[in-house]
This record gives structure tokens, C-alpha cells and sequence, in this order.
């Protein structure tokens, strides 16, 4: 069942249902390696350190029962901090979990996509735990391929986490 949403830019306002969703996948996944929860000044720290890269952040909006809310973020940021990654950018897609399953991160992330194109960055990279099917076969829906797996690349919740690499072709200009 798709929910219907609207995806646009995130604002200030949008900082509060960012970090709710945030923290529970801190909490209660390995989408996010991190163990400590954040408090709103962390997102706004965060949307203000990507909006000074020219990177985007998106939210996905519920319409309908719920109209307004919050149900979804994605946003992208630096690949590598060198001058020579700079045209390679690593995703994050986030959805809350009464709206998974129902094509808002599908469409958070092909949103996200077009604002790479239109931004002129060549790849986006997605580094994913292993175990996370779902967010790996929607990477693969979006037209992402695997290049590569480093076993045992970080712990959460007392365990080894494998770290399932994937990229996607962008844009194909020439590098300046």
C-alpha cells in the first residue's frame, strides 16, 4: 500500500519530527551505527552544516490522516571529506516506522537522486548493515549495484555489523 506524501524541502520546522524518527532508529535498528540519542539543537546543527554544502535535505509529508507530519527524511553529505571525493556524495534515507512499507522511501530516494542530478554530483554512495534487506533492496530498486561488503566494520546493540557498499552513476561529466 503506497502512503501518500508530499516531498519537499525540510525546514526548521521539520527538525522536531526529523529527530523523532532519528532516534528511534538509533534506538532500534542498525540503519544509524550511533548509540546516543540527539536533542533537537544536534538537527539543527546537522540541517545547518548540510544547507552551508549546498547539500539537500528532504522530508516526506503525510497527507491525508495525518496530514502535515513528518514520516520521512533523506539527505546526503559529504562521501569522503577531500577535495578529490567532492563530487561523490553518501545518502540517508529514514522513514518512521508506521510509514514503512508504503513507497516513501522509494520516493524520498529517487527525490534525492534527482537533486544530485540537478546539483551535478557524479556518484551516490550508500553504506548499509548487511542484515538491512529492505533498505538494500530499495537501493537496488533505485538503480543502485553492490560493490562491496567489509565484514565485521563496526558494532551496535553488542554485535559485529557487516557494511554493504552500493553506488549509483549520477552524472557522467567530465571531472573538474
Amino acid at each position: 500500500m503506497t502512503q501518500t506524501v508530499t516531498i519537499r524541502p525540510a525546514t526548521l520546522d521539520d527538525l522536531e519530527g526529523i529527530r523523532v524518527i532519528y532516534n528511534h532508529a538509533v534506538a532500534h535498528t542498525t540503519a544509524i551505527w550511533n548509540e546516543v540519542q540527539v536533542d533537537l539543537e544536534n538537527r539543527r546543527q546537522w540541517f545547518e552544516a548540510r544547507l552551508a554544502r549546498n547539500f539537500p535535505v528532504l522530508v516526506a509529508v503525510a497527507e491525508g490522516e495525518g496530514q502535515g507530519q513528518v514520516v520521512g527524511y533523506a539527505a546526503y553529505g559529504d562521501w569522503r571529506p577531500f577535495d578529490g571525493f567532492r563530487h561523490s556524495v553518501e545518502n540517508s534515507v529514514y522513514v518512521a516506522p508506521e510509514a514503512q512499507g508504503r513507497g516513501v522511501g522509494q520516493a524520498l530516494l529517487r527525490a534525492l537522486v534527482d537533486c544530485a542530478r540537478e546539483r551535478g554530483i557524479h556518484r551516490m554512495i550508500a553504506a548499509i548493515a548487511s542484515e538491512n534487506a529492505i533498505s538494500i533492496a530499495l537501493h537496488a530498486k533505485v538503480g543502485f549495484r553492490t560493490v562491496g561488503v567489509f565484514s565485521e566494520a563496526g558494532t551496535k546493540f553488542g554485535r559485529w555489523l557487516d557494511l554493504t557498499f552500493m553506488e549509483l552513476a549520477v552524472g557522467r561529466g567530465q571531472p573538474t
